[in-house]
């Protein structure tokens, strides 16, 4: 894998969603991506400035930063999920893995696939950089979400995460 909010009937829309393409963000994706930036953002309650997500789209366009983002397109064109990924150094191992950071699927695409397409997008790049694992954490009022997660993994890890705030 190299680095390159619709409105519709639930129906229509799933019939379209027969195969997905996932692929890096180029400059004329940023109207689609920030409509999934911001359905991401209000999942979790998060105010999204335009300073804000402006700011992340400059990192993902930045061949030199760390933060790298994709879009999952049906077969027909239509972006329905994004991820931000980035590597992720490990100490104790000696290597890079990846860090996903942020995925969001249409409320319309969930349970379509999409969600799939981006995690085999994923696991490819992850054989392509010599990750031997992607890690990322979650909410845990994100049921849906962590069902879908249990699928690729044996579940939660056994780490409690905490947050230093100033």
């Amino acid at each position: 894998m190299s680095r390159k909010k619709p409105q519709a009937d639930t129906e229509e829309l799933r019939q379209t969603m027969s195969t997905f393409q996932t692929n890096f963000v180029v400059a004329s994706d940023k109207p689609k991506w920030r409509t999934l930036f911001e359905g991401y953002a209000e999942f979790y309650g998060v105010p999204m400035s335009d300073a804000i997500a402006d700011e992340v789209w400059s990192w993902l366009l930045d061949p030199s930063h760390v933060l790298e983002g994709l879009l999952t397109r049906t077969d027909v064109g239509l972006a329905v999920g994004m991820a931000h990924v980035r590597a992720c150094p490990r100490p104790l191992g000696g290597n890079e893995i990846g860090f996903l950071d942020d995925m969001y699927v249409t409320m319309d695409a969930r349970g379509s696939g999409a969600a799939d397409a981006i995690f085999e997008s994923l696991q490819s790049l992850a054989r392509e950089r010599g990750w031997c694992a992607i890690r990322w954490i979650t909410q845990h009022f994100n049921e849906r979400g962590r069902a879908f997660y249990d699928r690729y993994t044996s579940g939660p890890s056994d780490f409690i995460m905490y947050q230093w705030k100033e």
